[in-house]
């Protein structure tokens, strides 16, 4: 399986032809002219993670697929079906095996509403969190895909996650929000924190692809 980060939250997924898309948002370039998309999974309702047109370029090209997101991204959306995933749902989409772990965003501030978040586990390979720090217990992750900055992130938060999660790979995702120096520096946090149990830390900017 391939993996191919793209700016922000969005991951691509790539397995003998089939194509699974994660957290296509507004701080994502258009993703256009893709093949072989078999599923999208939103793991909540915020825009930076989804937003209508991310979906209908896919759709485009892809009719039909499904959509594996909590109730509350199905409420949010009047325009596309949901396939609403709670934590410890299983689904599958062509090649790609789902699981999901979590159920709520991280706090911002307890003058914002607190809204439902699923980490998501791919063909038992790569955990992403979405905007939380949901360990997914029971599982020994190999590839972990872990938040570098956001509105709700402390950075030694970041790293209790990755020293709890205890991934054999690791690379940051939810960076836009930072400056280069300020996720340059983040990196080195989640790269220490990797390294403790033994993992490895990889540098992915947009584009950049990982085999799984």
């Amino acid at each position: 399986m391939r993996l191919t980060k793209h700016e922000h939250a969005t991951l691509r997924l790539d397995e003998s032809g089939d194509t699974l898309i994660i957290d296509p948002g507004t701080f994502t370039t258009p993703l256009d002219a893709l093949t072989g998309v078999v599923g999208v999974v939103l793991t909540h309702e915020h825009p930076d993670h989804w937003t209508p047109e991310q979906l209908d370029r896919i759709l485009r090209d892809a009719p039909g697929i499904p959509i594996f997101a909590p109730a509350g991204v199905a409420a949010a959306t009047d325009d596309h079906e949901i396939t609403v995933v709670s934590p410890g749902d299983a689904v599958t989409a062509g090649r790609f095996t789902m699981r999901f772990f979590g159920g709520d965003h991280a706090v911002i501030h307890s003058s914002l509403p607190r809204v439902q978040n699923v980490g998501v586990l791919v063909n038992d390979q790569l955990y992403y969190p979405g905007d939380s720090y949901a360990v997914p217990e029971g599982v020994e992750v190999d590839t972990l895909a872990a938040p570098l900055g956001a509105p709700w992130l402390k950075i030694g938060e970041a790293m209790d996650f990755v020293l709890a999660v205890r991934p054999r790979r690791a690379f940051g995702v939810h960076d836009m929000t930072l400056s280069v120096i300020g996720r340059n520096m983040h990196r080195q946090r989640l790269q220490w924190a990797t390294e403790q149990h033994g993992g490895e830390f990889f540098e992915l900017d947009p584009g950049d692809t990982l085999d799984l």
